[in-house]
């Protein structure tokens, strides 16, 4: 089947083939039995619908799907709605965080086979598969000729020392902890140390921090993203986002946000250290 996919808007991650469009429908189009919107983010899903009316006047069958529509994820197709060298090699999480999506949408960890070639992993919760499936993802992750990079997060209370062994039994170019909760700054910490202790340099330690979740304010927010890179890591601000609705940030947390995205200038003046 010939398929299109159109995308509202473009990422590192969006596909770049000749059939993957980012917006409205070009002058000259190919042919198509099927144009697939793919929806990331939920504040998307009304350009999404601008987009499907757009295509839809050159083509019959236009779909639109995708994550903002609690798409469950029940397989991955490399190179389809993420451009080649990114991997789901699972889906679904066993957490039950109050800002996360991800267990209504996708359910409990469920380890998909056959294993996606890929060298950066997107998976909701890698940690929390089977010893056997980490073990298959390491191995196909050693086989890359490029480095591996972890961008889904990883659960730091799973990055136990022989966890952090593990991982690095394989040549990392960057990977990402994730400190969403306010109180688990003990444990977020302990992993920044250990990867750092095991050799990562500062940059290679990303950390997504969460920032306006309940009474949040850009006070606490910038004050968790400097605990992040005091101990030696690089944080990366996440403004939360509700499923229902599409919050508009003040000026200070929007601010606040562009400060603590940018690795290069966060990392200005700090010195690195690590091999």
């Amino acid at each position: 089947m010939r398929l299109i996919r159109v995308f509202p808007r473009r990422t590192k991650a969006t596909p770049t083939d000749e059939m993957a469009f980012v917006g409205e429908p070009p002058l000259f189009r190919p042919e198509a039995d099927e144009v697939h919107v793919s929806v990331t983010f939920t504040w998307d899903l009304e350009r999404a619908e601008v987009l499907a009316r757009s295509w839809g006047r050159y083509y019959p069958n236009v779909r639109i799907g995708g994550p903002a529509l609690g798409d469950p994820g029940e397989d991955f197709v490399p190179g389809m709605y993420v451009r080649p060298g990114y991997t789901f090699t699972s889906r679904g999480c066993p957490n039950r965080c109050p800002f996360c999506l991800v267990p209504e949408r996708e359910g409990l960890i469920r380890e998909l086979r056959p294993l996606a070639i890929g060298n950066d992993v997107l998976d909701n919760n890698l940690l929390a598969c089977s010893d056997e499936h980490i073990g298959h993802v390491l191995a196909m992750l050693s086989a890359r000729p490029r480095a591996a990079r972890f961008s889904g997060g990883l659960q730091a209370e799973r990055c136990t020392p022989a966890m952090v062994d593990r991982l690095r039994s394989v040549r990392i170019s960057e990977l990402f902890l994730a400190y969403d909760a306010l109180n688990s700054w003990g444990v977020v910490s302990c992993a920044i140390n250990r990867f750092r202790a095991a050799g990562l340099r500062q940059r290679q330690v990303r950390c997504y921090v969460l920032a306006g979740f309940g009474d949040d304010t850009p006070a606490a927010a910038g004050g968790r993203c400097e605990q992040v890179l005091d101990a030696g890591g690089v944080p990366f601000m996440m403004l939360y986002q509700p499923a229902e609705e599409f919050i508009r940030y003040s000026r200070e947390w929007t601010r606040l946000g562009r400060k603590w995205m940018r690795p290069a200038a966060i990392l200005s003046g700090v010195t690195t250290g690590g091999g």
